[in-house]
């Protein structure tokens, strides 16, 4: 799958038997066949997982620890024609020292030993009774261990796959250090990190530990894949609930059951080429890394070229029928269920508090707004009428107009004409159908022609009056066009495409409903919110070429340029990670798969870069507005392109689909 940038990983939760390392072998055997069967790449266990990790004294027995090695060996020679690398947890005993050990295996060879570096020593844990620190390591000594001789050393290792993908490994309380060894991992190219812990449970401890989990692989924009003991480990004093936790970069993608008494694995596709973008686009990571030196961290050895071993797995190849083990979400600019009323609360107050700015600097207390009856121009209306009263200012102030034309329904006129009356704003309603024929005649273009002079001169016509109506009153002309309609160049240049400040600006048209439908059910009156339900289920149009003769919108944006849905989370791929036509696609056909086939994906894909590229001169000139997500396309701030740049190496791609 690294042909789209993922890489699998696996957390693997066997079962255990304290000290008997034959049958613990044998467990963590099964779980490796497992995973292989459906492609992990790297699978890791808990913390001393040969052993179990209650062993207590019994890890001062000699016996103990050369059973722990030879189940080491019998791992390498089970590992010898599997593709997949894997790290167990091993006590080792160097002949000076005893270390709490990770072994990553692959390929029939003991890759390296990487030793644990913060030994807890406090409560029920008193790991510094049996085992030394890494920090107690000369670096640079050598130890014959499983038939390998491996090179020991304090520093964090970091390892590569033959795929390119890069990762480290830390064990329990590294990771509860102020400075773990993940840091200087992920500074040193780490994608992933494993941590093989033996966390016990306690009251709260859980929410601590999954919180302590986001934000690290949040802070260093890597994946951490956790697995910690469970059933099977000595409840003498403490009970093992059995983790096993995937995150990537902040954000939860596998859990397993707490308190399972059967063998349980975690599975998850990362997205190791939307990490690498995160962080090259983060300029405080670079500079981070800038200020890390190379001598911190130890490269695990590679094999010679052609050799077979270690981490030389074969890349899995999925086809787009075959199980992903990641959730593509079809939506990424709509928030979760549970957190979309205190999201669209937060939207809603920086389009507000964006508008309030500008009225206040420009000393204005009239804004001028056209009201169509369609989504964009509500949510505008509802972003100035909530801005006024937290201003103080009469709403009277807002003078909204409405525009009848040509193709203006009764539905949407009377939806602009009652959201006006209940919310209790000036209404001015200004006819253009004959200053438009008007132009038509001096122009010498015929009105029976609907193309698409018939309705950019309608698209103008509005924005001249609000123009010119703003010098009239004074004030300032409050912008209603979107995000999506900015990135498809939806918009007539030079009409709606122009105001005095745009606060839909940063907000795409999958989201528009939600946030109308969050201040209907929590900010108007009674009727107010009867017409804004009614404005939600109406189809999204311009309404510049006549009804049909019942009366009803002919003329539906998405038949035209596509479903916003799709054009969307086109967008969102594009800017926020760079995506290529390609991974888009696949993603796409992963995200939408009930939805619609891959046919139509390609056909509005390609339409979508088309109109992306030759749109730009669009962009580049827009009013101010305010940003309130991680996608923009400001031409001052987050979107720089030249109004000429060529589209064809991402239509050429799209065409190869």
């Amino acid at each position: 799958m690294m042909e789209y940038g993922m890489t699998r990983v696996g957390a693997a939760v066997p079962s255990v038997k304290v000290a008997d390392v034959k049958y613990n072998v044998e467990q963590i055997e099964l779980q490796i066949v497992e995973a292989e069967k459906k492609g992990v790449q790297v699978l890791v266990f808990p913390e001393l997982s040969l052993t179990g990790y209650s062993c207590q004294d019994l890890f001062e027995q000699r016996l103990l620890t050369v059973e722990a090695e030879k189940g080491v060996e019998a791992l390498k020679e089970f590992t010898r024609d599997k593709q997949l690398a894997v790290i167990v947890g091993i006590p080792v005993d160097t002949g000076k020292l005893l270390l709490n050990c990770a072994a990553v295996v692959s390929g029939g060879k003991l890759v390296t030993l990487v030793p644990k570096t913060y030994l807890p020593n406090y409560g029920e844990f008193y790991e510094k009774r049996w085992f030394a620190s890494a920090q107690d390591i000369n670096d640079g000594e050598t130890v014959c261990y499983a038939g390998d001789s491996i090179e020991l050393t304090k520093k964090p290792v970091v390892f590569q796959l033959a795929s390119g993908v890069k990762f480290g490994v830390e064990i329990c309380e590294d990771l509860w250090a102020p400075v773990p060894p993940s840091n200087h991992l992920a500074l040193a190219g780490a994608d992933i990190v494993f941590n093989l812990s033996a966390s016990d449970e306690l009251i709260g401890k859980h929410d601590y530990l999954k919180a302590l989990l986001a934000q690290q692989s949040a802070r260093t924009m890597s994946a951490y894949v956790y697995s910690s003991c469970g059933f099977g480990e000595s409840t003498q004093d403490v009970v093992y609930g059995g983790n096993a936790i995937i995150y990537e970069n902040g954000k939860l993608m596998a859990e397993g059951e707490r308190f399972a008494f059967k063998p349980q694995m975690m599975i998850a596709d990362i997205d190791v080429e939307m990490l690498r973008s995160e962080r090259r686009r983060n300029t405080t990571f670079v500079n981070a890394q800038r200020n890390e030196k190379p001598d911190k961290v130890f490269q695990a050895p590679q094999p010679p070229k052609g050799e077979r071993g270690e981490l030389s797995i074969v890349n899995c190849q999925l086809s787009i029928d075959e199980c992903l083990y990641r959730t593509i979400d079809p939506h990424p600019f709509i928030p979760k269920s549970e957190d979309m009323q205190r999201s669209c609360e937060e939207i809603f107050n920086i389009q507000v508090a964006g508008l309030a700015k500008r009225l206040v600097h420009t000393q204005s207390k009239t804004a001028i707004i056209g009201i169509s009856g369609g989504l964009d121009s509500t949510l505008a209306l509802l972003v100035c009428v909530k801005t006024f009263d937290k201003l103080g200012y009469d709403r009277k102030g807002i003078v909204g107009v409405t525009m009848p034309g040509f193709g203006t329904t009764d539905r949407t006129y009377h939806n602009a004409v009652s959201l006006m009356q209940s919310l209790g704003i000036t209404i001015r309603e200004i006819n253009i159908a004959k200053a438009v024929m008007q132009h038509f005649e001096d122009i010498g273009h015929d009105p029976k022609v609907h193309d698409v002079a018939y309705e950019n001169a309608q698209a103008r016509e509005r924005t001249q009056i609000l123009m010119d109506l703003t010098n009239e009153v004074g004030g300032l002309v409050v912008g209603t066009g979107d995000l999506s309609e900015l990135a498809l160049g939806w918009a007539t240049y030079n009409g709606d495409h122009m105001s005095m400040y745009g606060v839909n600006a940063g907000i795409p048209k999958t989201l528009i409903r939600y946030l109308v439908r969050y201040v209907a059910e929590s900010g108007v009156d009674d009727q107010s919110r009867e017409t804004l339900m009614d404005i939600i289920d109406t189809p999204i149009s311009p309404e510049l070429i006549p009804a049909d003769e019942q009366g009803n919108i002919r003329q539906k944006t998405e038949d035209l340029v596509g479903p916003y849905e799709l054009h969307d989370f086109f967008l969102y791929h594009t800017l926020r990670y760079g995506f290529r036509p390609r991974k888009i696609f696949w993603m796409a056909r992963h995200a939408f798969k009930e939805t619609y086939d891959r046919e139509t994906i390609k056909k509005w894909l390609t339409t979508f870069f088309r109109r992306f590229f030759s749109q730009q001169f669009k962009r580049s000139c827009l009013p101010d507005g305010p940003k309130v997500g991680s996608v923009s396309l400001s031409p001052r701030g987050d979107w720089r392109m030249p109004s000429d740049a060529s589209s064809a190496l991402w239509l050429d791609e799209c065409e190869q689909l």
